[in-house]
This record gives structure tokens, C-alpha cells and sequence, in this order.
């Protein structure tokens, strides 16, 4: 969303010359490409996934407000762009009406172009108001800025913390089980009392995130990008640790048992752990073959048969108070079983590595497109087209991301020279 022209002065008449009939054609043309990159600006963002959610979540908090406020300007912002339109289709009317403009006709469409020629009527408690179309334009700016941080926070938001948080469960429920196995139980055991709290905690938080997302948003520092920040982790991160410590109390319970049983039990939790891991590695393989184009994608190997094998000797040698043989089994099973684990997580990031690129893709894409517009320059045709098409590849299944990329790097070259020839202009 860009700006124009220069404001009238006090007495309503254009500043400086008055527009020939090239310099009127020009501005004209400028202020048509400009409409259609609003427009494509504001259906994106009502297209936008994150504000699709906002209108259908039950909210609370910090995010009912803002999202009553964020609804307002939208609905504020349309209102504008339809004065804009209207006042840029009673300039081309005017223009159209005669090949060749008369002195009176293009001291009009000057006054169109420069002055407070649009006028707001009075809503909601405002007063009416009038804007030139560069005033009109910066506005319309600090709308959809605002509107679209809000957005595209909650989205993020939303996007990370309630996944983690159900991992973190997840991770709680395979420490609840290690506790019962170790006798750690609530009334018993300040361990089985923290699992209580925790699992408390993570509901709570769960539901929070859920209902009230930007209460976890945490903006940049001196960023003026809508959606600049991070999601607040500092309560997800206390949890983690919490459940983390739980293990570790649970742990020096079991070391009063036998040594061989509590060693026994966390090579059974590493191999299952590196199951598990190899399991979401073929899910996530079969989702990244799906939306990227990618036939390097690592193929992914299934649970280590030996592995298992091995556990089951050893269980059986304790069982049969074979210590002498047991022992050295255990020193090769826990080097192998978390040699397993580390090839399980080396190859769930091997295969989630394009989605990692492709999300990297279209944050650089959106950048460049963020910065243009505050520069006024999105509505150049040209560099419109290079990002439709960078954008429609990297938003559609599979995505070809050697092509996408070179899309991307074509939109940011164009836009980068734009960019020069603005600031030696």
C-alpha cells in the first residue's frame, strides 16, 4: 500500500504547478496501480488464515480486545478504500471526458490529485473528516499495519505453543508412567505431587494459549513489521524444566534399586523413545513428499529389530541372576540404544529440513513484500507478477522448491533494484 502526490495548501488550491494533460496521465496511471495493490493488500488479509481463526475462536483477554479493535479497523479501512476508489474513479471520469483537457479541467484534476478532495462521512462517534489521497493512503497504512500485526501474531502464536504443549503432555504421560512404575505416586512422593501440578499447569496453559493467544506474543524491539516478534515461552519453558526435574527425582528413586533394573528401564525408554522418533520421521516423510516437490527426501528405516533382541537377553539375564554376563551387554546396549536415538532425530530433521526451507522461503518473500510496499513501491506491475508467482509456488502442493527459490530470488533482485533507483531518485 503505497502514497501520493503532495497536501494542498490552507486556501484549497493545488500547490505548485497545475498538472499538463502528461503529468495528469501519469499521475493517473500511478494512483490506478496503486488501487489494485491496496485491493490485493486487503483481500489477503481477509484471506489470511489467521484472521479466519480469530473470527471463529471463543476469545478472552488481551486478545478479545484487540481483536474487537483489529475488527474495527478492518471494517474502518474498507470504508476508506472505498472513498479512495471513488474519488480515483471521479478523476478518470473527469479526465475521459475530453481527449485533450482543457486549463479548467486540469486545474480540477489537480485539486482531485493534490487537495482534500476526499471526505469521510461522520460513524461510530467520529467526526467526518477530509484527506487528500496521500493522507487517505497513509492511513489506510497504519490500518492494515495494525491490523495485520495482530493477525499474523495470534496466528503464530497459535501455530507454535499448542503443538509443544501437547509433545510436553505427551512427554508428562511417559513420565507419569516411569513414576508409577518406580512407585512415585501423588501423597506419597513430592514427585507424584509435581506431576499433579504439572499436568494441571499444562491444561491451563493450553487453554490460554487457545482462548487468548496474543497474551503470549512478544513484539521485537525497535521492529515496526507487522507480526514482528516471538511467542512467549516462558511458561511452556518452565514446564519443560519441571518435568525435566520430576525425571531426575524419579531417577535417584529407582537408583535405590538394583542397579541392573534401573538401567534396564532407561534403555528401555531410550529405544522406545527412538521408536517413536523413527515413527514421526515416516509420518513426516510422507507429508513432506506430499507438499514438496523433493525426491531427495531421506527414506526412512524402521525400528532396530536387534535392539530389541538384545533388551530381551538382557531381561532375561537378570531375571536369571546372570550378572556376569549382563554387564557388559548393558555397556554396549546404552552406547548402541542412544547412538539409535541420535540416528532416530538425525533423520526426523533430515526429512522435515524442506518444510524448514520452504517456511524460510516464504518469510523472505513476505519480508521483501512488507518492505516494498512501505516504500510505496508494490504496485509496480512487474514486481507484482514476480511475487504472485513466487508466492503461488511456495503456497501450493507439491511445491518445486529449487524453482520457488529461484522465484523468490528473482522477486528480491527486481525489488532490491526498485529499491536503489528510489533511494538515488
Amino acid at each position: 500500500m503505497g502514497a501520493t502526490g503532495s497536501f494542498p495548501d490552507p486556501a484549497g488550491t493545488p500547490p505548485g504547478p497545475v498538472f499538463d494533460r502528461d503529468e495528469a496521465d501519469r499521475a493517473l496511471a500511478r494512483l490506478r496501480a496503486e488501487h489494485e495493490a491496496i485491493e490485493t493488500s486487503l483481500l489477503s488479509l481477509q484471506d489470511h488464515a489467521g484472521r479466519r481463526l480469530l473470527e471463529g475462536a471463543e476469545l478472552t483477554g488481551v486478545t478479545k480486545s484487540r481483536w474487537a479493535a483489529t475488527e474495527a479497523s478492518i471494517t474502518e479501512l474498507w470504508t476508506y478504500y472505498d472513498a479512495y476508489t471513488k474519488a480515483l474513479d471521479a478523476a478518470l471520469e473527469l479526465r475521459a471526458r475530453r481527449r485533450w483537457s482543457t486549463p479548467d479541467d486540469l486545474v480540477s484534476l489537480t485539486d482531485r490529485l493534490r487537495g482534500a478532495s476526499v471526505t469521510i462521512g461522520a460513524a461510530g462517534g467520529r467526526p467526518a473528516e477530509r484527506f487528500t489521497l496521500a493522507e487517505l493512503v497513509e492511513r489506510m497504512n497504519d490500518l492494515y499495519a495494525t491490523s495485520l500485526d495482530t493477525i499474523v501474531a495470534a496466528d503464530a502464536v497459535w501455530s507454535a505453543l499448542p503443538a509443544r504443549i501437547d509433545l510436553l503432555a505427551a512427554e508428562l504421560r511417559r513420565t507419569r508412567s516411569l513414576a508409577h512404575s518406580a512407585g512415585v505416586r501423588p501423597g506419597q512422593h513430592p514427585a507424584g505431587d509435581d506431576l499433579d501440578d504439572i499436568t494441571d499447569e499444562l491444561a491451563t496453559l493450553r487453554a490460554e494459549v487457545v482462548s487468548d493467544p496474543l497474551a503470549y506474543w512478544r513484539p521485537a524491539r525497535g521492529s515496526s513489521a507487522p507480526g514482528g516478534g516471538a511467542p512467549d515461552t516462558g511458561r511452556y519453558d518452565r514446564a519443560a524444566r519441571a518435568i525435566e526435574d520430576v525425571r531426575r527425582e524419579i531417577e535417584a528413586v529407582l537408583e535405590v534399586r538394583k542397579d541392573a533394573e534401573d538401567r534396564l528401564l532407561r534403555l528401555r525408554d531410550v529405544i522406545s523413545r527412538a521408536d517413536r522418533t523413527l515413527d514421526e520421521a515416516r509420518s513426516a516423510r510422507g507429508e513432506v513428499l506430499a507438499k514438496i516437490a523433493a525426491t531427495e527426501v531421506p527414506a526412512v528405516s524402521g525400528p532396530s529389530a536387534v535392539l530389541h533382541e538384545r533388551l530381551a537377553t538382557a531381561a532375561g539375564y537378570r531375571r536369571n541372576a546372570q550378572w556376569h554376563r549382563l554387564s557388559p551387554l548393558l555397556d554396549s546396549l546404552e552406547r548402541d540404544a542412544e547412538d539409535e536415538l541420535l540416528r532416530a532425530r538425525e533423520s526426523l530433521t533430515a526429512v522435515t529440513a524442506p518444510l524448514a526451507v520452504r517456511a524460510e522461503l516464504r518469510g523472505r518473500l513476505d519480508a521483501y513484500r512488507a518492505k516494498v510496499a512501505r516504500l510505496g513501491l508494490a504496485g509496480d506491475p512487474f514486481l507484482t507478477e514476480r511475487y504472485d508467482a513466487a508466492r503461488r509456488m511456495l503456497w501450493s502442493a507439491p511445491c518445486d522448491l529449487r524453482v520457488a527459490e529461484q522465484a523468490v530470488l528473482r522477486y528480491q533482485r527486481m525489488a532490491a533494484e526498485l529499491l536503489d533507483r528510489g533511494s538515488g531518485a
